[in-house]
This record gives C-alpha cells, sequence and structure tokens, in this order.
C-alpha cells in the first residue's frame, strides 16, 4: 500500500440532538436537562470525518435531506477535507437525526431516526471509483442490501473491507464473509451469537468469554476480529491469535461516536501501510481523545494531536 490509497465510507450522515443531564433517565423516568446542543453525527460520518482529520484521502458516500440540517452537515462535512462528491440530496425524505441524553459520567443513550439515510442506492454507491489498495468502511445505519453492493465492489477491485455491525441488527453472514475486518465492542458479539438473550449479563462477562462471542462472526480463515473494550482497550482476533491492545486512562467527557473514531482512525492507519497491531494501537489512542471532546463528528482529534503514522 501507499500513502495515495482512499478511505471509502459509506454510511449514515445525522444530526445529533444531544441533551447533557445528571442522569441518563430509566424507563417512565423524567429528569431535568442542562444543555441542549446540535453536533454533526451519524456513525459513517463519524467514521470519515476521524479519517479525515487524521489526513486519511477520505471520501463519503451517503444521503441527507433537503433541509437545514442536511445543508449545516454537507458544509461541515466539506470543511473537514474529505471528498464529498458521493453525497446526495434526497427530495423525499428529511435528514437523520439521532437522540442523545449525555450523563454527568459521559455515558449515553441514543435514539436513531433514520431519515434520508434509509434512501442509500446502488447508484450512489457508484459515485466513486475504487481502486486496489483502497480501504473501504460500513455499519448498519444504511440498507444492507446496498452495503453487500458497496463491499462486493471493493472485493472485485482489491480492497480492503472494513465492517462495523453496530448497531446491532441481523446481518446476513452473506456480508459477514465479505469483511476482511470486523469491528464490533463489548456488548455486539453477544448479540450476533445469540440474540437479545445473550446479552443479559454482558456486563458481568469477562474478556475471554467476550472475545469467545466475537469468534462467531468469522466466516473465512482469513478474517480479523477487532473487539474494543471502551477505556479498557481492544482486542485483535486473528489466526486463532488474540492480541491484546491496552486501554488509557483519561477523564471522558462524551463517550458519543469513540467506536467511531476508533474505526476511521484504523481505516486511516492502514491506508498508510500500517499493520493490523500498528493500526489498532493508533486507533485506540485517537478514540481516548474523542472521548475527551464534546459531540461525535465534531470531537475527533486531528492528526497533530496523534504521534506521526510511520510505515510498519
Amino acid at each position: 500500500m501507499s500513502d495515495i490509497n482512499k478511505v471509502i465510507i459509506a454510511g449514515s450522515i445525522n444530526m445529533d440532538c444531544v441533551a447533557s443531564v445528571i442522569s441518563i433517565p430509566r424507563p417512565g423516568e423524567t429528569v431535568s436537562g442542562s444543555a441542549l446542543n446540535y453536533y454533526p453525527g451519524g456513525k459513517g460520518a463519524n467514521q470519515a470525518v476521524a479519517a479525515a482529520r487524521l489526513d486519511a484521502q477520505t471520501y463519503m458516500i451517503g444521503c441527507i435531506g433537503n433541509d437545514g440540517f442536511g445543508d449545516t452537515l454537507r458544509d461541515f462535512l466539506s470543511q473537514q477535507g474529505m471528498n464529498i462528491d458521493g453525497v446526495r440530496t434526497s427530495q423525499t425524505l428529511p435528514t437523520g437525526t439521532a437522540f442523545i441524553t449525555v450523563d454527568q459520567d459521559g455515558e449515553n443513550a441514543i435514539t436513531v431516526i433514520a431519515g434520508s439515510n434509509s434512501e442509500l442506492s446502488p447508484d450512489d454507491i457508484k459515485r466513486i471509483s475504487m481502486t486496489d489498495g483502497d480501504i473501504l468502511i460500513a455499519q448498519n445505519e444504511t440498507p444492507i442490501p446496498v452495503t453487500e453492493i458497496f463491499f462486493n465492489a471493493g472485493k472485485t477491485n482489491g480492497a480492503t473491507t472494513i465492517y462495523n455491525p453496530a448497531p446491532a441488527i441481523k446481518a446476513p453472514q452473506s456480508l459477514l464473509a465479505l469483511a476482511d475486518i470486523i469491528i464490533v465492542n463489548e456488548t455486539e458479539p453477544a448479540f450476533y451469537a445469540g440474540g437479545a438473550d445473550a446479552i443479559k449479563n454482558i456486563e458481568d462477562a469477562q474478556e475471554s468469554e467476550i472475545c469467545t462471542l466475537a469468534k462467531t462472526l468469522i466466516q473465512r480463515d482469513d478474517q480479523t476480529i477487532l473487539v474494543t473494550l471502551g477505556s479498557k482497550g481492544a482486542v485483535i482476533i486473528q489466526n486463532d491469535e488474540t492480541i491484546r491492545i491496552a486501554g488509557q486512562k483519561v477523564t471522558a467527557i462524551d463517550t458519543t461516536g469513540a467506536g467511531d473514531c476508533f474505526v476511521g482512525a484504523l481505516a486511516c492507519a492502514l491506508s498508510k501501510g500500517l499493520d493490523i497491531t500498528n493500526a489498532a494501537h493508533y486507533a485506540n489512542q485517537a478514540a481516548g481523545l474523542a472521548v475527551q471532546k464534546n459531540g461525535a463528528g465534531a470531537g475527533m482529534p486531528y492528526a497533530s494531536e496523534l504521534p506521526k503514522l510511520s510505515h510498519s
């Protein structure tokens, strides 16, 4: 690989409406908030911003609404130094929106309205050309059939595919099989291994149990599974080998988008020739910076805040 490899993200673009509270309300409970802010978001856009701010050659494919949120998001993305030729404006659906409640410890609860994200189409995928060595990223906030088309096109053209199957929904094995790298957080492996019943005691699960569940996602011998563990770091599962990425001690202000930062930073590092282990260390550092800022897309770090990337 060389430094000219593109990072291409097909995914969601949302406006995040963030309410700050002392504690996240339980069902039936009303709490008073201290602030309401609007931040650019959406898992796809967050990952694209992370990659772009870390100096990857970044291309975004997505769909926004013909409304004020859409105009604001288009301007924001264009200001991040990424190519947005693949961002289309829907004439029928509003811009995707996420309603996020963040407590005083930086933990969050999120409700997402897909809006125009659900209109992403195969024609949108064709807007950006792919070449050998490119890094492709997709998630679960846009239509799954389009993601399969995106990854199939990437594999045909020699690209590396990164699948972040979040939020956790039923994903076909055919899509999992197209991913070279699958990135999940500590709760998602339980969902994919056994559905809702497997998640009940996930907070008490040991790291080894989470890794065992994550291995059930493997569809090919040459796939890599990467499990992010928040403040505890991450684990790489590759060829029956488990590689531990140590966590960081930071004061979290807002954890929204930390996983997306990890994905975008990992793709950036891979596009510049780093191996998966060094790329994961870099991504972990980037995510540690992201949680110390407010907002998902707005809180992504810049390359100047991290050690300079060097080839492995």
